[in-house]
């Protein structure tokens, strides 16, 4: 079993959504596909103070490992952090077309219940 993603730093979509419906503004959504681009996207959210949503495609996941997806998202929100922001930051499966790729995401915890 993964990690929960609360244990990963990782925020709740909805409650992102709860808060930016009430606040009146958009939450982005960005799909990664390696470190760097995780990396890119929380880091200029961080420069924006803008809440983010990193997505991650059955592809992607099942070429890097159900297991390391993540722990990549888990380093974006290091980051944030260590660049003195609190932003949240999620981390969503796009398109998870069959139930093996959902049943083995949700074994890793990658989404909240």
């Amino acid at each position: 079993m993964g990690y929960t993603y609360r244990e990963l730093g990782l925020s709740n979509t909805r409650e992102m959504f709860a808060k930016a419906n009430k606040e009146g503004y958009a939450v982005p959504a960005f799909n990664f596909n390696n470190m760097e681009m995780a990396l890119a996207i929380v880091e200029a959210c961080a420069e924006m103070g803008s809440p983010v949503i990193l997505q991650c495609s059955a592809g992607a996941i099942k070429y890097m490992g159900y297991d390391v997806a993540p722990l990549m998202a888990k380093a974006a929100v290091d980051r944030a952090r260590n660049m003195g922001s609190d932003i949240p930051v999620a981390l969503h499966l796009d398109h998870g077309a069959d139930l093996e790729t959902v049943k083995n995401v949700l074994q890793q915890d990658f989404l909240p219940s």
